[in-house]
């Protein structure tokens, strides 16, 4: 069992040191979001500090504003898993992992609490502040596993963090009749989006064909940046909003 340790954060309200840990190969330059995905805030908490599940983030924040730390800053967290954000695989190495309770998808998602969300931009802001974070490098677990995770979702309110100076967002193009591109089209126009979205940071292959790993990372897309509709089409609400991304990054 890892000792207990001094909180890196001033919004801390508890330490529970988890053992699932490891040493760090590189300065952390990723903050990455999560929902816990369980039925309850205790069985999450519990199951990030127990030996036998091998997982880990260094902060837990409850729906009530509690914000618990389970891993110290300049140790690697076990939360990321198999991942990619612009060319770089192991996430985990390079990035700080908040654990958000809510039950998530599988057991009643929900919206998040003002008081939670509170505490996630205080937390968040201290975070990236210490750091030096960019925005463009504060992510959903969706962004950088999209074949396999939807956390935190598209529930998840993204613009009050942007509003306080952490991440990078726009307000998403409105949603139009037809699609442009969806899943079995090919060609320039889908290697041209492909592009844009690995350019942003995505990890998706460049090869015209818009096949299941371009839905899925089209998905992760849309629950972060356009949350109201998440069906993996590249329409013109989502091209443009891409675009409009792209063109905003912070220098």
């Amino acid at each position: 069992m890892q000792q207990t340790f001094e909180p890196d954060s001033r919004c801390v309200t508890a330490v529970a040191p988890s053992p699932n840990v490891s040493e760090r190969t590189c300065a952390a330059d990723i903050l990455l979001l999560h929902y816990t995905g369980m039925p309850t805030a205790e069985g999450a908490l519990q199951w990030l500090c127990n030996p036998e599940s091998k997982v880990s983030s260094h902060y837990f924040v409850d729906e009530d504003g509690k914000i618990w730390q389970l891993v110290p800053e300049r140790l690697c967290g076990h939360h990321a898993g198999v991942s990619s954000w612009e060319g770089t695989t192991d996430i985990n190495s390079r990035s700080i992992g908040i654990e958000i309770v809510n039950p998530g998808h599988e057991h009643g998602y929900r919206d998040f609490p003002g008081e939670q969300i509170e505490a996630v931009i205080a937390l968040c802001a201290d975070i990236v502040s210490r750091h030096r974070i960019r925005p463009t490098r504060v992510l959903a677990h969706s962004d950088v596993a999209p074949t396999r995770k939807q956390d935190p979702g598209e529930r998840f309110p993204w613009e009050p963090l942007y509003e306080a100076g952490v991440g990078h967002w726009i307000a998403p193009v409105t949603i139009g009749e037809g699609a442009l591109l969806q899943p079995g089209d090919s060609g320039a126009a889908v290697k041209a989006m492909q592009a844009a979205l690995k350019e942003y940071g995505y990890g998706i292959p460049t090869n015209g064909e818009f096949d299941e790993l371009t839905t899925s990372v089209v998905s992760a897309f849309q629950r972060h940046f356009r949350p109201a509709l998440i069906d993996g089409i590249a329409d013109h609400s989502t091209l443009r909003t891409l675009e409009r991304l792209l063109a905003s990054r912070p220098a």
